[in-house]
């Protein structure tokens, strides 16, 4: 890897993901960089939760960890979200997610 990608960072606590959602696609997936987050879509609503739901579910998913190592730290209602992973390496991170672009 010869940079850092903008919307990832290793903190004290674990790996900080710099998400932008996109709600309501046909289905969930990363669709690539939207300026210093990762853009990902996802296949639910922006009602009552959903979308965060779903977007718990698939770095669930993607990730291969519990979603009890999955916080949303800021966004909760906003399409930029800030996402911390805990029990993961950066490294894994990065390979993982972008493996999807």
């Amino acid at each position: 890897m010869d940079k850092m990608p903008n919307w990832i960072s290793q903190t004290a606590e674990g790996v900080l993901i710099r998400l932008q959602i996109q709600p309501k696609a046909a289905r969930s997936e990363v669709s690539g960089e939207y300026g210093d987050r990762l853009k990902i879509r996802i296949a639910a609503p922006p009602v009552d939760g959903a979308a965060n739901e779903e977007l718990i579910r698939f770095l669930k998913k993607q990730l291969g960890i519990p979603a009890s190592k999955i916080h949303l730290l800021r966004g909760d209602s906003s399409r930029a979200k800030d996402v911390l992973i805990i029990g993961v390496s950066l490294t894994e991170v990065i390979n993982t997610l972008s493996g999807s672009i």
